[in-house]
């Protein structure tokens, strides 16, 4: 009997269990104001936004819809708060990386983002810890991680509330709320030199660091952005010891003149030129013609075509050195010897591009 009732026990917990299950709802669209997201990456940070997209649909947004200043919510705790800077649940920052937001350094992590509009087009960001709350119910000013002054903008039109990034430089931009004729904009900073150091030193622990490629790409963002130049010399020592090739010993070399080296930088760099190959060569020529060293980069890829006299995309290069510098003679005679060579197409059109640029085919 006791075996009996444990079975129909056991019955009914699966019935109501499968009764349970069926009574789920099915997945449905989000109306009026759809879930959407928008991310940007800064450097090697991202900062991502989650939020609900409400429409204008001919409502007074501001002033009524989105209430000026601090207001009392209805429903929750009843507390004076800001906008929820959209719609339905908290609007969400994430940052992947400690950023300075409006001159304010802030933590990596999650915030919930809120606003706060004036009539004078004055107004304020707030970042709150508690990011899974639902609006602005809830809202707690202990939670604060940030407030900062903004001014607002006035813009063209924009029917559905949408967020996005512009003014990006290399260490930031501003996040901009763009709705109905406002834009809220919110300045956004990451110190992308340290970050990028910081993140090397910790990569070339683990296996990026059993190669020489890691220490040299290391070492040549120390050299192509200035920073941290004694430590790029050890990095750069470090690739040298796994592979003594031109790579790494041109970005020795640029390291040691940085630091005042200039000799002993010079005589590095010949001793990587002497044993470049036809590729290194030939990619040193285009760094230079990148830096506008028209000259140099002439007699990098003419020492190339020395070498390797019978190579047709030496010649296509050298020619195009000659081009870039306005030296139309000899940029036609070194596309000529190019065709002269049977070129794969890929360098052919090249050449016969410049010529014909050229007046010359």
């Amino acid at each position: 009997m006791k075996k009996f009732i444990t079975l129909f026990t056991v019955g009914m917990l699966i019935a109501f269990t499968s009764v349970h299950v069926l009574a789920q709802p099915i997945t449905t669209p989000r109306t009026p104001s759809p879930a959407a997201s928008v991310k940007q990456t800064i450097g090697i940070s991202t900062v991502s936004v989650t939020y609900s997209r409400p429409k204008v649909n001919a409502r007074k947004v501001w002033g009524e819809l989105v209430p000026y200043g601090w207001n009392v919510q209805a429903f929750g705790t009843g507390n004076s708060a800001p906008w929820r800077a959209g719609a339905n649940e908290n609007t969400v920052i994430q940052l992947s990386h400690p950023a300075k937001i409006e001159g304010q350094l802030v933590p990596a992590g999650s915030y919930g983002l809120f606003f706060v509009i004036n009539q004078d087009n004055s107004g304020e960001v707030i970042l709150s810890k508690d990011y899974r709350s639902w609006g602005s119910f809830f809202y707690d000013e202990k939670q604060d991680q940030l407030r900062a002054k903004i001014q607002l903008r006035e813009i063209p039109h924009t029917e559905s509330l949408t967020y996005d990034f512009i003014g990006l430089t290399k260490n930031g931009g501003e996040l901009v709320l763009n709705w109905e004729k406002k834009q809220f904009p919110v300045k956004i900073e990451f110190a992308v030199d340290e970050l990028v150091m910081a993140n090397a030193e910790a990569e070339l622990k683990g296996p990026t660091g059993f190669a020489a490629q890691g220490f040299v790409s290391a070492a040549n963002y120390a050299l192509q952005n200035n920073i941290n130049l004694d430590k790029g010399l050890v990095w750069i020592d470090q690739a040298i010891a796994l592979n003594r090739n031109f790579p790494a010993l041109n970005i020795k070399s640029g390291l040691l003149k940085k630091a005042g080296k200039t000799a002993e930088g010079d005589k590095l760099l010949a001793e990587a030129i002497a044993g470049a190959t036809e590729v290194e060569l030939n990619n040193y020529g285009y760094q230079l013609l990148g830096q506008n060293q028209h000259d140099k980069a002439i007699e990098i890829l003419a020492l190339n075509t020395q070498r390797n006299p019978k190579s047709a995309n030496a010649w296509d290069s050298l020619g195009e050195a000659y081009a870039l510098k306005g030296d139309k003679d000899n940029a036609i005679k070194n596309f000529k010897k190019c065709i002269s060579l049977n070129p794969p197409a890929n360098v052919r059109a090249n050449s016969e591009k410049y010529l014909k640029q050229l007046g010359a085919l």
